[in-house]
């Protein structure tokens, strides 16, 4: 039978351990220069690593070829400790006792020397369910330890410990690991397994497991049973409970359209699978977050996130007003749910308020029931600034403006952001005049088009120039160089570059062969 795997893959040296590396970091710097303190607090969610650091640290102190942060894991401490039969490792569940009577009993046996090791060393796990009494009995101790010993407290809730406990303790704190950290773990995990995968399974069952390691091998077990063997997208979402990424695309379309039967088709279908309206309402939500970070910082969009392509063409239809009301109905609609009369219900008031409550459509409302039919209505704010140009700014455009560096060179002098650089960097010059510029976006990149960041592309050269200019983009295929493509063929020119420069380079040659080392990643800085 199987070992679960987040019991076979539990980490035995601080090397194996992924996302603490300050903690780690700290306490190795301090075991190499003997630097330690009798009483260890580690804090953080579940699953995060507080107890396998705990007992690292134990073979740390205890392995038989010295105090070190690279214990050696063969010696008779080390197996013994991995096998959980170290008789100077006391491990205790604080949960199962809170008594007085137990904790007295557990620290009578403290003033005798280690049977076998070097220390003595207990681990109390949820020390914070200590009842009041156990605290000041434990106190008593950590006061005045005897040398051989040292305290080893885990707890995920450290507000609760009394505060003459906290300041006797060297407190650490381990982070919910990222989603891509707890992805690149599993998939290492699943290679060694020989399983195929998909990455974005990963990502799904990463983002499940809300920053806990332990979590996420729990979920992978389950659906490494659940698939066969395989690690599957639509297999993956289906074990989670999670709704088809398409139906919430449909479903946001639906509401930007402005289509509230087409809302509550969607709904209905999915009503059918998707029983958790509560956990719905949580994705609808992270996907328009999505869109939110593709429209206006889209190189901070995570490649692996599902249907990149559809979130990216949903941030060109969306103004940054809507998303940024949507989002605040979700937010509220989060706190309204569990008072609906059910959460289907609930789920369907949410999303046509969104449809009732979109900008444009208040001010065509207000239009079109205005109390006077030759009352004057104001007409709705653009989100462009009007453009100001004092005639003695113009500059000259640049001649030859058909070759592939000169539109480089203005994109990046344009300082562009978000989705307007991307638009900008994605398209070539096809001709262009004193006062009209037409540039050409490749059919592959039409998902980038919108007439919105057109007219930012051209309030920004017309403050450039100092002139009012005109700007048409039309689709069709490109031949020549693009912005985007040139960046990329010169950052990976300037890799290959690099590669060169170390493979000849005596001083790397000479450390990459002392340390019998490789180099795995250069990254490259501005100017490089």
């Amino acid at each position: 039978m199987k070992i679960a795997l987040a019991r076979r893959y539990r980490p035995r040296t601080f090397e194996t351990m992924v996302g603490q590396e300050v903690t780690l970091c700290a306490l190795s710097n301090a075991l190499e220069t003997k630097r330690l303190h009798h009483a260890y607090l580690f804090t953080g969610t579940r699953g995060v690593g507080k107890t396998t650091v705990a007992r690292i640290l134990a073979k740390c102190l205890n392995c038989e070829k010295g105090i070190t942060s690279t214990p050696c894991g063969q010696c008779a401490a080390c197996q013994a400790i991995d096998k959980g039969t170290f008789v100077d490792l006391i491990e205790v569940d604080a949960a199962s006792r809170t008594k007085v009577e137990d904790t007295r009993e557990l620290l009578n046996n403290v003033q005798y020397l280690p049977t076998c090791g070097r220390f003595k060393i207990y681990i109390i796990d949820e020390v914070h369910m200590l009842s009041g009494h156990s605290f000041n009995a434990l106190l008593k101790t950590l006061e005045e330890p005897p040398p051989h010993v040292k305290f080893l407290l885990a707890t995920t809730d450290p507000q609760k410990l009394p505060v003459t406990v906290l300041s006797r303790c060297l407190q650490f704190h381990l982070w919910r690991l990222s989603i891509n950290t707890i992805a690149a773990y599993l998939a290492n995990i699943l290679q060694q397994e020989g399983v195929s995968f998909e990455k974005e399974a990963l990502q799904e069952l990463s983002r499940s497991a809300d920053g806990s390691l332990r979590d996420a091998l729990s979920l992978l077990d389950q659906a490494l049973a659940y698939g066969n063997g395989h690690i599957e997208t639509t297999a993956v979402r289906t074990l989670l409970g999670l709704t088809e990424r398409e139906h919430l695309v449909t479903l946001l379309e639906a509401v930007v359209r402005g289509d509230g039967r087409g809302v509550l088709n969607e709904i209905n279908l999915l009503a059918e699978s998707v029983p958790d309206f509560a956990g719905l309402l949580t994705e609808f939500q992270e996907m328009i977050h999505q869109v939110v970070i593709a429209q206006s910082v889209p190189e901070a969009l995570d490649e692996n996130v599902g249907n990149l392509k559809a979130i990216i063409n949903l941030a060109t239809k969306i103004s940054a007003e809507e998303l940024q009301l949507y989002y605040q109905i979700t937010l509220q609609g989060q706190r309204d749910l569990p008072y609906a009369p059910s959460p289907k219900m609930g789920f369907e008031m949410i999303l046509l308020r969104m449809v009732a409550f979109q900008p444009v459509r208040i001010g065509n409302f207000i239009a079109k029931n205005s109390i006077s039919d030759t009352a004057p209505v104001a007409p709705i704010a653009s989100s462009l600034t009007p453009i100001i140009i004092p005639r003695e700014t113009e500059k000259p455009l640049p001649r030859h403006a058909e070759d592939t560096p000169v539109w480089s060179t203005l994109v990046k002098a344009l300082n562009l952001t978000g989705l307007t650089k991307l638009l900008a960097e994605n398209c070539v010059v096809e001709s262009w005049s004193s006062h009209y510029i037409v540039l050409t976006l490749d059919n592959a990149q039409k998902p980038l088009y919108n007439k919105r960041y057109e007219d930012r592309l051209t309030e920004i050269l017309s403050q450039y120039f100092g002139r009012e200019l005109r700007l048409k983009i039309n689709l069709g295929k490109v031949q020549n160089e693009t912005p985007a493509k040139q960046n990329q063929r010169m950052t990976k020119e300037a890799h290959l570059a690099l590669d060169q420069k170390n493979d000849k380079d005596p001083k790397i040659q000479s450390l990459l062969q002392a340390f019998d080392a490789k180099i795995e990643q250069v990254t490259l800085k501005d100017g490089t």
